[in-house]
């Protein structure tokens, strides 16, 4: 079983960063993969950037250049930078596990950008 918490979401002008954080509450070298999504009100749940086990990341093309995927092996933690944000940007953003084949999600935090 592996429980997510995310943290750092909050209110930010547009052109602003924020860096939001998911922490695992296993060894994260044993997750498969550990991806981002972000779900605004209304909308689908979509892929925002992914990291892999080994270190390879991708994203989406809508956040390409602009946001950033980092592990912290020794703090359990999955970071995503975010830079050069847009009032589009603004959803719950969500940390998703894959761990043995089984798949866990975080409760997600609020990224906002408005002025």
């Amino acid at each position: 079983q592996v429980q997510l918490v995310e943290s750092g979401g909050g209110l930010v002008q547009p052109g602003g960063s924020l860096r939001v954080s998911c922490a695992a509450s296993v060894d994260i070298n044993s997750i498969d993969q550990v991806n981002w999504y972000r779900q605004a009100p209304g909308n689908q749940r979509d892929f925002v950037a992914r990291i892999t086990h080994s270190g390879s990341t991708d994203y989406a093309n809508s956040v390409k250049g602009r946001f950033t995927i980092t592990r912290h092996n020794a703090e359990n933690t999955v970071y995503l930078q975010m830079n050069s944000l847009k009032p589009d940007d603004t959803a719950v953003y969500l940390c998703r596990a894959s761990q043995w084949g089984h798949v866990y999600w975080g409760r997600g935090t609020q990224v906002t950008v408005s002025s």
